[in-house]
């Protein structure tokens, strides 16, 4: 896993009455996504198991700073190619 990975955070949405942020890392050709607060894995490509738990361990400790990242991107100016977040 190199220095560079990339870290996409969706706004804040309701998934089944719950509240959920869908976060995007990538790396050269692999891509991990994931769901906060579950810390779900739901797609990996070319992660190693390692790196995963990893991710998932980053995620957990970085819960604040991801809902406060996610509170402030608007999907609109997201349509429209505008930069947001952090």
């Amino acid at each position: 896993m190199s220095s560079e990975i990339k870290m996409n955070i969706s706004s804040l949405i309701r998934k089944d009455g719950d509240k959920a942020i869908y976060v995007l890392f990538s790396d050269r050709d692999k891509e991990a996504e994931f769901v906060v607060p579950e810390g779900k894995l739901l797609n990996n490509k070319g992660f190693s198991a390692e790196e995963i738990a990893k991710l998932k361990n980053y995620l957990h400790n970085e819960q604040d700073y991801i809902y406060s990242v996610a509170k402030k991107v608007n999907p609109m100016k997201g349509f429209m190619g505008k930069k947001q977040g952090v």
